[in-house]
């Protein structure tokens, strides 16, 4: 098994750079201690991967899909070990953690599929030629993970950037470094040639020297404000790839429903899942005036009822707690704030069982109360809007530069159809949680959300270009000649 840092050209390697640890956010102990890359380290791993990248391209689709499968019988063997892994690095309950590596599972094969249909060769027969397209890996591209899905998400670049012909540097979260070990660790049995991954452990230094090396893209899944940053930085070279998946400030709209307990099952499923740590999460909940009381009385009612713990607790827990005691001081601030602006508190957050991020979820009707950020709030709290009307629910959603998550739900379809139209987001739901997605369709928003480069499904897109070719099989001369050619 791996004892090093960090991994480049083939091997287990200790880093060069400073030390730092993760922990486990329900006690605050150590989960992995180790010392990041260096810069001189990160360019070592570009140049191996720049030789490896030709070999790794000529080995063909079905040659390099092999490996990948390997990869995926990997995961089935060791799936209960790294679900544990990743509940007890970011702190999410065991069954959500479950699931992320059951998607990691399922990618293998959907990656597959979307290879086939979006990034494969196809031909058409003319006169006398054929119109081929064809597709070709970018070269050496580097993956930026997040803490919130440590391993399937990244994994959601990587497996089409491996199958697709590209090598991969890939920098998990300095949050979750052991559960990107354990990806590389699994890649390494799968018997990946030298320099095709590489793995880069580190903090913010790490991501601004890949952000430097000559690298042919750059797929980065986490906060807005660092994908600008990204954005900005590669301003004026556009032969670079950048696929960037940002958060959102998504709203949910709720009208015209008569289960009101159905609607607070999905109100719920789309603010409080993963403890409000999903990008996709409900943020803003919308109500009509003549409806929100009841609805509001409900939600606040099975809200208090959810049971938050500890992945390892009897009692599996709804929630788990915030990926550490900052981020939970922080959205407890954020809430005590916005009450002290004229918010009405419904839903109080509390601190439980003395462990500093582990916290209730909170809602709070912000209706009236003027200059909200209009930022990403990764926390289960959750801002109330009562309107007069529909077009007015409409209005309030759209009041946002972010674009990823929306939804609406109600017993008329009309709703839902006048909403699409006029909305601005990639993932539109109805009657279902903001926070599902399809893996076999494309996952990304617009705005602050991201920059057109959709993930899930859609991955292949950016993993490869396309390359037009005309080609006959001999020189002949045409039966007739331009105009005016020769003489």
């Amino acid at each position: 098994m791996y004892t090093k840092n960090c991994y480049i050209d083939g091997a287990w390697v200790q880093g060069a750079g400073v030390e730092f640890s993760s922990y486990d956010p329900a006690n605050g102990d150590v989960v992995w201690c180790g010392h990041a890359a260096s810069a001189a380290q990160v360019n070592l791993a570009c140049e191996v991967a720049g030789r490896a990248q030709g070999e790794w391209s000529a080995l063909g689709f079905e040659g390099r899909a092999l490996i990948i499968r390997k990869y995926r019988e990997l995961i089935e063997a060791h799936k209960a070990e790294l679900a544990e892994m990743i509940s007890c690095e970011m702190g999410k309950p065991l069954w959500d953690a479950v699931g992320e590596v059951a998607a990691m599972i399922g990618k293998i094969a959907l990656s597959e599929s979307a290879y086939a249909k979006r990034t494969g060769e196809a031909a058409v027969e003319q006169t006398g030629f054929s119109s081929v397209l064809r597709h070709k890996a970018h070269g050496v591209v580097a993956v930026f993970g997040p803490y919130n899905f440590p391993c399937h998400l990244p994994n959601g670049h990587i497996v089409p950037a491996l199958l697709a012909g590209n090598c991969v540097l890939f920098k998990p979260s300095e949050v979750t470094p052991k559960t990107g070990a354990f990806m590389v660790h699994l890649w390494d049995l799968a018997g990946l040639p030298k320099g095709v991954i590489s793995l880069l452990q580190g903090e913010k230094n790490i991501g601004i020297a890949l952000s430097k090396a000559k690298l042919n893209g750059l797929f980065f899944t986490g906060s807005s404000a660092t994908g600008k940053y990204l954005h900005k930085h590669f301003a004026g070279r556009p032969e670079v790839m950048l696929a960037l998946e940002m958060g959102g400030n998504n709203p949910l709209i709720v009208a015209q429903v008569s289960d009101v307990e159905a609607a607070c099952y999905h109100i719920i499923q789309s603010a409080f899942i993963t403890s409000g740590q999903r990008c996709t999460c409900a943020r803003r909940l919308i109500l009509l005036d003549g409806e929100a009381d009841e609805i509001l009385a409900k939600l606040v009612e099975m809200s208090k009822a959810l049971r938050v713990g500890l992945w390892n607790d009897d009692d599996e827990p709804y929630m788990g707690p915030l990926v550490n005691g900052k981020v939970a001081n922080d959205y407890m601030l954020t809430y005590a704030n916005l009450v002290m602006r004229g918010g009405k508190a419904l839903l109080d957050p509390k601190k439980l069982r003395d462990i500093d991020a582990l916290v209730s979820p909170a809602i709070v009707d912000v209706t009236g109360v003027e200059d909200i950020v209009d930022e990403e709030i990764f926390a289960p709290l959750l801002q109330v809007y009562r309107v007069a009307d529909f077009d007015a629910a409409i209005a309030v959603a759209n009041d946002t530069k972010y674009g990823l998550s929306a939804g609406v739900i109600s017993d008329n379809r009309d709703l839902y159809e006048a909403y699409l139209s006029r909305s601005h987001a990639g993932i539109i739901n109805f009657n279902r949680q903001t926070t599902g997605a399809s893996g076999a369709a494309p996952f990304g928003g617009v705005g602050c959300s991201g920059n057109h480069r959709p993930s899930a499904f859609y991955a292949a897109d950016y993993c490869a270009y396309p390359i037009a070719s005309v080609e006959a099989d001999e020189v002949v001369m045409p039966k007739q000649l331009p105009i005016g050619f020769g003489a």
